[in-house]
């Protein structure tokens, strides 16, 4: 990684730097695409390593034939790597789905828990899952950092680092818990949109001047 110029991240420049994306990308909203925390919870066990756009696709038919909980939990797991073939390491997903289900019938009386350590104890949900299921879901505080993110706080000047949990606190500290949402949405749009992993449109970001990026175009 090269080293940044940027100056030491602050809370005014932070601010600034998500003032400039919400006025360029307007209020953001989640891609993946659910009507409750059943689907919610699915669908972002199924988002790892693969885009919102491909666990679209394959949803509406998941949870066409699994309306809830108890119903995945009584799936047969072959049935369902067929279903969620496309999204990739398709084995696991359908294993994890099926014992999340399982576990949140058996143990959580059927409904989605709303504590972090309860949820990272689901197959198949890790810290990140669970900030998202915490902040999406419940509209409780929480930051995920996801590939998008990690990117662009390590461009951007937030921390020079890959690990997630040391880019969630880095960010975090500089906002307010009621910003951690919009925030999220914010850079994960901009990850999408401009500051791609590969020929990232750096003369059309809006945040260009405040950024570190040490091989950024002008």
């Amino acid at each position: 990684m090269k080293e940044k110029t940027s100056p030491t991240m602050t809370a005014k420049r932070s601010k600034t730097i998500l003032g400039k994306l919400l006025n360029y990308y307007g209020e953001p909203v989640a891609d993946l695409q659910f009507q409750n925390l059943y689907q919610l919870c699915v669908a972002v066990v199924l988002s790892a390593q693969t885009t919102d756009k491909q666990v679209n696709a394959v949803t509406p038919h998941l949870f066409s034939k699994y309306p809830d909980f108890p119903s995945l939990a009584r799936a047969n797991i072959s049935d369902v790597e067929e279903i969620i073939k496309s999204t990739g390491f398709y084995h696991n997903k359908a294993r994890n789905i099926v014992l999340l289900a399982e576990t949140i019938v058996e143990k959580f009386n059927r409904k989605v828990p709303a504590t972090r350590e309860e949820l990272t104890s689901l197959p198949g949900v890790g810290r990140k899952t669970a900030n998202v299921i915490l902040s999406v879901g419940f509209d409780i505080p929480a930051f995920a950092v996801d590939t998008h993110v990690l990117r662009i706080a390590n461009r951007i000047g937030y921390i020079a680092s890959e690990n997630p949990l040391e880019v969630e606190k880095a960010i975090t500290t500089t906002l307010d818990e009621s910003e951690w949402k919009r925030a999220h949405l914010l850079l994960i749009r901009h990850g999408r949109v401009l500051c791609t992993a590969r020929s990232p449109r750096c003369s059309e970001c809006p945040v260009n001047s405040l950024c570190g990026f040490a091989d950024k175009t002008a």
